[in-house]
């Protein structure tokens, strides 16, 4: 059935520009607002773990822990949308109206479907389900409540996760970026009125969450019902047919084993930190999300450089592609400097926002992030790379990194520093240092293995045609 599918005036310029303009002017058009969102938003992140830092150490570990468990879950969403994402950047640099109006809407259709479905068989056995994951039961005491809200967070985050997506693929960063600021402080007002005002716990927490997503979704409804313009949702194009939907499951599916296996790796490890007390855990997340202040900028970057990269190949500009790449690799690197330095030169000042007046914690955090630092500036050149192959559609090569920067080089290495080291604490930073190191020493070797084909076949005398 063809369904009706237009450009706005304003998407046909910014595909133009992707396609013909500058290649760091658009890098940095597009990735500078995505950076700066996430940037913000680890930034409010970490003030949200100061706000439950407020509650009590045990109610910070216990986010720390239930988040990890939680990403397991959302990486559903968040794999269909990168996925789906690639497909929708690929037919839109094609030209192909139609299909990206099929793919938006189908994409939606197929997230709500299976964010419901995921509600309906957890929910009912959430405390047997965190047990499952490993969770101590002292922190499923404190938060087995928190995470059955943040199980109605996740339905809504499959949704968002599309729209965002959505945007991200016409190159849309600026209002991504506007409406996440917007829901951002939805949801640290909720949260800082409920904490501080109304002494509230841990599910006061994950019900500002809620209403922060609702939020989003609101914007989403408004701007996904727009008529006939190409990348909005129209009931009449959801469709099953293989063309439409089938290149965007099969990229998905290693994108979602990819998140999910990643963040199942994160549990285990936080499950070895218990071996120093439960509260190493909440040390380590405080470390982890001071480290995310300089990969979450990367991961902006990386996405929206994968955009670019995707609708180029879609439109045959091949040398286009890696000249996306080297540029969002020197973004990344340069930036990753600025932030770590910075980081390091006031980590005690840091450290002392999130210690809860304890120095025995206030060390733990400071020692790990030490180690932990040493790997931002690799984890850049990482970033960078896993754009090009979640561009080119590759997304098996980067459910292999991943996953070996968790099950290879992260969950090993811990075991073998606490049996057969006298390192004791300081392994835990340690081997976030290693692993992230490792894997980006894997991502260079692959990304060399795949450019080359990539120049052999696309940018061959005979084949070129950027």
């Amino acid at each position: 059935m063809s369904v009706k599918a237009e450009l706005t005036e304003r998407d046909r310029r910014y595909l133009e520009r992707s396609l013909n303009g500058p290649v760091w002017k658009v890098v940095l058009s597009v990735g500078a607002p995505l950076a700066l969102y996430q940037e913000l938003a680890m930034i409010f992140t970490v003030m949200d773990t100061m706000m439950a830092a407020h509650i009590s150490k045990e109610s910070v570990s216990a986010v720390a822990y239930l988040a990890q468990v939680n990403l397991i879950l959302t990486a559903v969403g968040g794999g269909l949308a990168v996925g789906a994402g690639i497909q929708i950047s690929r037919a839109y640099g094609e030209g192909d109206l139609e299909l990206v109006r099929k793919r938006v809407s189908s994409l939606y259709a197929l997230s709500l479907s299976v964010g419901l479905a995921m509600l309906a068989l957890i929910l009912p056995f959430t405390v047997q389900f965190l047990r499952l994951a490993g969770t101590p039961e002292e922190l499923i005491a404190v938060g087995s409540r928190y995470f059955m809200v943040q199980m109605f967070v996740m339905v809504f985050n499959f949704l968002n996760n599309v729209y965002i997506a959505v945007e991200r693929a016409r190159g849309n960063a600026k209002r991504i970026f506007v409406l996440n600021i917007l829901v951002i402080l939805v949801k640290l007002s909720l949260t800082a009125f409920f904490v501080y005002i109304l002494r509230s716990g841990l599910v006061m927490v994950a019900v500002a969450s809620l209403c922060s997503e609702l939020a989003m979704f609101a914007f989403a409804l408004h701007f996904s019902l727009a008529g006939e313009n190409a990348f909005s949702f129209s009931a009449k194009a959801v469709t099953l047919q293989g063309r439409v939907t089938a290149p965007m499951v099969t990229q998905s599916l290693p994108v979602i084993a990819e998140k999910a296996l990643f963040a199942f790796g994160k549990t285990i490890v936080n499950s070895m930190c218990t071996v120093y007390g439960a509260v190493m855990v909440g040390a380590m997340g405080v470390s982890n999300n001071l480290g995310g202040v300089t990969t979450n900028p990367q991961n902006g970057f990386q996405q929206g450089a994968s955009a670019i990269i995707s609708q180029n190949f879609g439109a045959g500009k091949y040398s286009r592609v890696l000249r996306t790449f080297y540029v969002t690799i020197a973004v990344n690197v340069l930036m990753s400097a600025v932030i770590t330095g910075i980081e390091i030169l006031n980590l005690d000042l840091l450290a002392s926002l999130f210690d809860s007046g304890s120095s025995e914690f206030h060390r733990m955090i400071t020692m790990v992030y030490r180690f932990e630092a040493y790997g931002a500036i690799p984890l850049g050149i990482n970033a960078a790379v896993l754009a090009l192959l979640y561009g080119l559609g590759k997304t098996k090569l980067t459910l292999v990194l991943n996953f070996s920067r968790v099950f290879l080089f992260r969950i090993p290495v811990f075991w073998f520093l606490q049996n057969y080291t006298d390192l004791g604490e300081a392994s835990v930073g340690i081997v976030m240092m290693v692993s992230n190191i490792s894997v980006t020493v894997m991502a260079v070797s692959v990304a060399a293995v795949v450019i080359a084909r990539f120049r052999k076949e696309y940018l061959s005398e005979s084949s070129c045609s950027s």
